[in-house]
């Protein structure tokens, strides 16, 4: 019998980014990515051992925004002619590097690779959600919600109006696409503010997850630290993250990610081949891009990209293997050691963003493979299972008062308000004011009912925490900043134009057509609670 339980849980995530207005835009290739990098190598896994008789249990997040793009036509078409270039660009590839032994080999490595892609993408119609949804139904996989659009919700707490409406909204959402209500909740970036439990609970929520400093310092200190949930005093169960386990597979410099084996990331044939041979597979301005076709691996600490050796996909996937029996290792360790002070079982929660495997750790999906098989047949140390499961076993839990806490740096907030964010938040709060305020009006026809809808779409699509994300990290800086304000922008011409009563029909037109996302949604989700 085991003696503890380890669960992993991925955290599927994208901001909502679609532009019908343009042919093209950067930015929607991250969606394009992670579906060839993540979630179809994902899914490849779970249908790989579900065929293998294999009971696998994990926990995936899928956010509203990421969902809502998946299951976007326009989208799903933009990427079909992504995946067509690609397919394009390796077998040209494959021809030109015909004498050249090991590039011909990794070209065909991703020959297949794309094709395999496209077999699922084509035996799905497309629908990945409800690709994922099916394993969800055999209960190898609980999908759970997030914030509307991955809201910060601490820095909304001044308007309880907002953060409702960024639960509520989510759960409806949920909802409407896989036919039950969510029980759980990864509260955006883990971030929790005292009194939040009493918004999940009123949602119909379970459980959420938090750093596990979230769970240290809770009042009274719990028993077991964070190898057992806790229940708040409204009931909802909160989980905290295991260090140990994180760091292991998280860390690039301490963690498995970081193996000379292992595939780099930052060196792409979009940068490195000859321009003009490159030159119809980037950018239509001419400017170079990644492709996600790369030949190099880590290959050592400390040498720059000119130095890194030729990747082998045989070698990597025997490391991969190697790690997840590491990792295996160390969770039965860890589990024979809580257990004995513990004298329960402990449940160890191994939470990570779901596109750190495949698209930044491209072995990452093997690794989730081999853990699985290596855990269902060579330990019965622990069991491996997802939080649903884990509450309905184990109801008896210790009553606490959880921490302010997120998972980001320094465990509070700062990366979210700092020297390169702060502006935003006088605008996006003066935003929700306007918003509850107006969610009191009646519709006196058709228009002005879309036009309050679409106002409380413009504001959660200005709240998401990506765009201050990507504001301190520095990274697509114009982009995110361009997306603030444009969607400021909007909701303060519908409060003015909702204000005076005159809406410009063929204006709102056009921006419901661009940011079409929670088609169902109910501007009065802003009522006074």
């Amino acid at each position: 019998m085991a003696i503890g339980y380890v669960a992993l849980v991925l955290h599927a995530h994208l901001p909502f980014v679609r532009h019908p207005e343009s042919d093209y835009v950067l930015e929607e290739e991250w969606l394009y990515e992670a579906i060839t990098e993540t979630y179809i190598p994902l899914l490849k896994v779970f249908e790989g051992l579900k065929r293998d008789g294999i009971d696998f249990k994990i926990t995936m997040s899928m956010t509203p925004p990421l969902v809502s793009m998946l299951r976007d036509p326009l989208l799903q078409e933009r990427y079909e002619a992504h995946l067509t270039q690609l397919e394009e660009l390796i077998a040209l590839e494959a021809e030109h590097n015909i004498n050249n032994g090991h590039l011909r080999y990794l070209a065909e490595h991703y020959v297949t690779e794309f094709s395999e892609a496209r077999q699922l993408w084509e035996r799905c119609n497309g629908d990945l959600v409800t690709a994922f949804k099916k394993f969800q139904d055999t209960n190898n996989l609980e999908i759970i919600t997030c914030g509307a659009t991955h809201g910060y919700l601490p820095l909304m707490k001044m308007y309880p109006e907002a953060v409702w409406a960024q639960i509520q909204v989510a759960c409806e959402h949920y909802e409407q696409t896989f036919g039950q209500a969510p029980r759980g909740i990864w509260l955006p970036e883990c971030a929790y503010y005292e009194g939040l439990e009493r918004m999940l609970a009123d949602a119909g929520l379970r459980y959420f997850l938090t750093d596990g400093h979230g769970i240290l310092y809770a009042r009274p200190r719990p028993r077991f630290g964070t190898y057992a949930p806790i229940y708040t005093e409204t009931g909802v169960a909160v989980f905290g993250r295991d260090h140990e386990s994180s760091q292991q597979v998280w860390s690039s410099e301490v963690g498995y990610p970081g193996a000379a084996e292992y595939r780099e990331f930052y060196k792409d044939l979009g940068w490195e081949a000859e321009y003009e041979y490159i030159k119809p597979y980037i950018m239509p301005n001419g400017q170079r891009k990644n492709t996600g076709i790369k030949y190099h691996k880590i290959t050592g600490r400390g040498l720059g990209l000119s130095d890194k050796a030729l990747y082998d996909p045989y070698w990597a996937r025997e490391k991969a293997a190697e790690h997840a029996d590491n990792f295996m290792y160390n969770r039965e360790r860890q589990s024979e050691h809580l257990y004995g002070i513990m004298q329960r079982p402990p449940i160890i929660v191994s939470p990570y963003d779901a596109e750190l495997f495949g698209h930044w750790w491209y072995e990452g999906p093997w690794f989730i493979d081999y853990l699985f098989r290596k855990s269902w047949y060579d330990q019965k140390t622990y069991q491996m299972t997802h939080l649903a499961d884990y509450l309905r076993d184990q109801p008896t839990q210790q009553v606490c008062r959880p921490s302010q806490s997120s998972w980001g740096f320094k465990g509070f907030h700062e990366y979210w308000l700092n020297e390169t964010n702060a502006w935003i938040y006088p605008h996006l709060h003066k935003a929700a004011e306007r918003m509850i305020e107006i969610s009191h009006l009646e519709p006196e026809n058709e228009l002005q009912w879309k036009a309050l809808n679409q106002a409380a779409r413009e504001l959660l699509l200005a709240q998401s925490s990506d765009w201050a994300f990507i504001m301190r990290t520095g990274t697509m800086v114009p982009y995110a900043i361009r997306r603030t304000r444009s969607h400021l922008m909007r909701f303060n011409k519908l409060y003015e134009d909702v204000k005076i009563g005159k809406i410009d029909s063929g204006w709102l037109e056009k921006v419901e057509l661009m940011d079409n996302i929670f088609p169902e949604i109910n501007y009065r989700v802003y009522r006074p609670l």
